[in-house]
């Protein structure tokens, strides 16, 4: 079942691309890896994705399941004066419709989401005094609050140590397995290498959408993969 079909998609700024036109389809359950160089348009394509800005052409086709987004954090954000409760029920938002106020069935899906990152215990505890691991599996309850299909994310082990990292591409790993639909811009190419059941690697002058055994034979993955060598 297709959970995003893109069609001639354009993205870019007052009209001005920064790819080439865009042709792909995502299904229910796939682990996507958004890779390319520094520029290329990445975090471009996950924002038009999100409706967070317009594209410049083409369409974006979603399937009946929500979405849930985890950003790349700045400074200010990892300072946010609130609680771990308030800011995983903040992911029941997009739920709410007319009502102003939460329903026993969000407390109760925010609950499941935070004993399923193992943070239940810390729900009193303020977010800006946590660990960058710790912050990091908030914010996954609460984009799994958004939805149960589908998680979009951006950068999301940026600045975090190895151990933390391999805990929270395990978290993915597990919740994929389950039936999530993941959709990551990433920097680490051997982790998008490990994990991803597909590639898309966006640059300027060509686009690759296929599977990772695909993408490993493409010259695309070679030229990268030299460039990523060359960068150590």
């Amino acid at each position: 079942m297709s959970a995003l079909k893109v069609t001639d998609l354009l993205v870019g700024y007052e009209n001005t691309p920064v790819a080439e036109k865009m042709n792909f389809e995502i299904s229910q359950g796939d682990y996507v890896c958004i890779i390319g160089k520094n520029g290329a348009g990445k975090s471009t394509l996950v924002k038009t994705l999100l409706h967070l800005q317009k594209p410049i052409s083409g369409t974006i086709e979603y399937g009946e399941e929500g979405i849930g987004y985890l950003p790349q954090q700045t400074v200010v954000q990892k300072d946010f004066p609130a609680s771990v409760w308030e800011i995983v029920m903040s992911g029941n938002v997009s739920k709410l419709g007319k009502r102003f106020f939460y329903k026993r069935e969000d407390k109760l899906r925010a609950r499941k989401n935070m004993k399923r990152m193992n943070i239940w215990d810390l729900k009193r505890k303020c977010y800006r005094n946590l660990s960058g691991g710790q912050q990091q599996r908030v914010l996954l309850a609460r984009a799994l609050c958004a939805s149960s299909q589908m998680l979009f994310l951006d950068e999301p082990v940026t600045g975090l140590d190895p151990q933390v990292t391999a805990e929270f591409y395990g978290l993915l790993k597990e919740l994929n397995e389950n039936g999530m639909t993941i959709i990551m811009v990433s920097h680490d190419f051997q982790a998008a290498m490990e994990y991803a059941s597909h590639i898309l690697h966006v640059d300027k002058k060509e686009i690759f959408f296929g599977t990772k055994e695909e993408y490993q034979k493409s010259a695309l993955y070679t030229a990268f993969e030299h460039s990523m060598e060359e960068a150590i």
